[in-house]
């Protein structure tokens, strides 16, 4: 079994046990056994997925820039879910405090895999982190390209920027805080599995708990018996003083829920155990609860076998004389809470006296006797001078005092007081409730001397403490861990990056680059450069140029790039300039169809401004630049590219020998300015 599946499966048993002893609490109150912790957590589940999809729902609405508005039901339901959790986070912080201390003690095992983890699932969250903050960048930068000269509009395009980085900041600040607390993390980590090879004490011994309450009823000799079967080191139980004197065994102060007291007296179901004699306790039964389906103390306990059914069936409350015999026999010690009998009780006060004369009486060997309690403890020195006395959380002083050498206490509370003191005091330790194999590995680490516990046929099979690792194992691990991570996270966000970088690319190359529309302008600072040399030849010549003639289907074709050309023209195999070869004096040229004045067409000019509207969210800034500064120059009274046809009467009175000169330097003009298109429109397209 892996150690993650361990992990897995100590953290299920954890919340399971959580859930029985909450179900225990309300048998206790309430007498009736029924797993209401599933019901509670089906409950709040559904309602924290509620609520989560409201959540959800409205951060979807504000980021499409829409007002939330619940219904009144779903404010109704969430009022309520956030009062009910406030209520039982109350209850749960005031009588579940112990829990608290086991979950942060469970840091302790549970630490380097944490860690671990951690960064496994910051690698994971940057794939949508990277995603959304490049995004966001892209976004900030073609806005911040597009910022518009009026006032108003930049206030605005401002604020729009403004809350893109806000956004990047919440979503990568906490990110990268978080993945930095994770590499630097085992600085502050102690666990102590984590220990050289060689350095681990010995396994801790078992006492159990009431016997072995998960294979027999407990409290009971077939309790106990499975105990000496698992191997224990020592059997713990509790013990009550009937009325006539007679110690027993039971750890509840009535007898409702390990015996059948309502079926034979109903009415005396919530008395004492203490002020019943010992006749009438004999008679009950105390193992049919335990075989009922529905009343199972351990919610994962083994299921028993038909024989082990049978005699849990016929079992009954056992006197102290029968532990002792039992321990006598197989050499096993005892430890046992000692209930003080209550008011009015006629040994109220000698209680002690007579549970110690018992044991003397049993002849059981004094050293198998760990004597716990702490009333009247001289006089068991004196009447008992072999019994190992044991103390509860003293200090050292006390300790040492009253000459204790071991001590019982609650592992939630040494954990977090005191466990070196006591172990330089060389004072042994045994640690109560230990039932998850986890804290018991803790223990065994610890090098705890002995556990009690109810779930000793799982834990006496371990031959080694879960998350055992040696320092430079788990260093190696970590350096691993955050390299590996570290170039994983910058290759996601350099694969963002470059994907937007290439999305950017390709929706620039679905247009034409370079072309704004009908007339041909380079892009960005070549555009700007070139009509300041246009503007100052034209200014300086005080000469009038006429555009070159160009037949076009439609004004958004690259046929407009072409002009009307004979069939003298011919285009060189190499190259992809237009060359135009000379007419021949004797042939006269013939231009089919008619000639019409260059005037643009109301359709293009139409096609023009909606086509505007169409591609402008698809432009980047620099293209946008351009086509605003070259819009304004299409007016009605220039000439511009349409779709026209060439009057044979109107070119032939064009042709004359002093407009020669021109037609000739508009058409090298045009094939130089075509040359550089189509080097352009090679080196885009590369």
């Amino acid at each position: 079994m892996s150690q993650g599946n361990k992990s897995d499966a100590t953290n299920i048993c954890y919340v399971l046990r959580i859930e029985t002893h909450f179900c225990r609490v309300v048998f206790l109150g309430t007498g009736y056994w029924f797993f209401w912790s599933i019901v509670l957590l089906s409950l709040f589940g559904i309602l924290a997925a509620y609520c989560s999809l409201l959540v959800v729902l409205a951060f979807l609405l504000v980021w499409e820039g829409y007002e939330p508005n619940l219904h009144w039901c779903h404010k109704i339901l969430v009022l309520l879910v956030i009062l009910l959790s406030l209520f039982f986070f109350w209850i749960l912080c005031k009588f579940w405090q112990d829990r608290w201390l086991t979950a942060g003690l469970s840091l302790q095992i549970f630490a380097p895999y944490v860690h671990l983890s951690s960064i496994t699932v910051m690698v994971i969250l940057s794939w949508p982190v990277g995603f959304y903050l490049i995004h966001l960048e892209e976004e900030a930068r073609i806005r911040r390209y597009k910022m518009a000269p009026n006032d108003r509009e930049r206030t605005k395009r401002c604020n729009t920027l403004t809350k893109l980085r806000a956004l990047q900041v919440a979503i990568g600040l906490p990110f990268f805080l978080i993945l930095l607390c994770l590499y630097v993390m085992p600085l502050g980590i102690h666990s102590p599995c984590i220990q050289e090879e060689g350095k681990l004490g010995p396994k801790p011994d078992f006492f159990g708990h009431r016997g072995a309450p998960m294979l027999g009823p407990e409290n009971t000799m077939m309790s106990f018996e499975k105990a000496v079967e698992q191997g224990a080191y020592g059997l713990e139980s509790d013990v009550q003083v009937s009325f006539d004197q007679v110690p027993f065994l039971m750890h509840d102060n009535d007898l409702r829920r390990t015996t059948n007291i309502r079926e034979v007296l109903p009415n005396a179901s919530f008395t004492h155990s203490a002020f019943f004699r010992w006749h009438f306790l004999s008679t009950l039964n105390a193992g049919k609860w335990f075989v009922q389906s529905r009343s199972k103390p351990f919610y994962k306990m083994k299921r028993l076998s038909k024989a082990d059914r049978g005699r849990a069936e016929n079992q009954t409350i056992p006197k102290l004389t029968d532990l002792l015999e039992l321990a006598q026999k197989e050499k096993k010690f005892v430890i046992f809470d000692l209930n003080a009998p209550p008011q009015k009780h006629p040994l109220r006060n000698t209680y002690i006296r007579r549970v110690v004369s018992v044991i003397l009486a049993s002849k059981i060997e004094q050293h198998l006797i760990f004597w716990l309690p702490n009333f009247d403890r001289q006089y068991v020195r004196n009447a008992a001078p072999g019994f190992q006395h044991v103390g509860r959380l003293f200090s050292i002083e006390r300790l040492t005092k009253e000459n204790i050498s071991r001590i019982n206490v609650d592992y939630k509370r040494l954990f977090y007081h005191g466990l070196r003191e006591y172990k330089a005091a060389n004072i042994k330790i045994n640690l109560y409730l230990v039932n998850e194999p986890w804290l018991y590995s803790l223990a065994w680490c610890s090098r705890i001397h002995s556990v009690t516990t109810d779930n000793i046929h799982i834990l006496s099979q371990l031959n080694q403490p879960y998350f055992l690792m040696t320092p430079g194992y788990y260093m190696f691990m970590w350096l691993l861990m955050d390299s590996v991570s570290a170039v994983l996270i910058v290759t996601i966000f350099y694969f963002h990056w470059w994907r937007e970088r290439k999305k950017e690319v390709f929706d620039n190359a679905s247009i034409h680059p370079g072309i704004c529309f009908c007339c041909f302008y380079p892009t960005d600072s070549q555009s700007i450069s070139l009509q300041n040399r246009e503007r100052g030849s034209q200014e300086s010549s005080n000469l009038s140029i006429k555009p070159p003639f160009r037949v076009m289907e439609s004004p958004w074709t690259l046929a407009a790039l072409y002009p009307a050309l004979t069939k003298n023209t011919k285009k060189h195999p190499g190259s992809r300039r237009l060359l135009v070869v000379p007419k021949k004096a004797s042939e006269p040229e013939q231009v089919k169809g008619t000639i019409k004045p260059l005037m643009p067409h109301e359709d293009a000019v139409r096609q023009l401004a909606s086509t505007k509207k169409s591609f402008e969210p698809m432009w980047n800034a620099a293209r946008k630049d351009t086509f605003q500064t070259a819009l304004p120059s299409l007016n009605m009274n220039k000439p511009t590219i349409s779709s026209v046809e060439i009057s044979q009467s109107e070119t032939e009175s064009e042709n004359t020998p002093n407009s020669k000169s021109s037609q000739e330097s508009s058409l090298i003009m045009f094939s130089t300015t075509t040359s550089m298109f189509s080097s352009e429109l090679l080196s885009k397209k590369n």
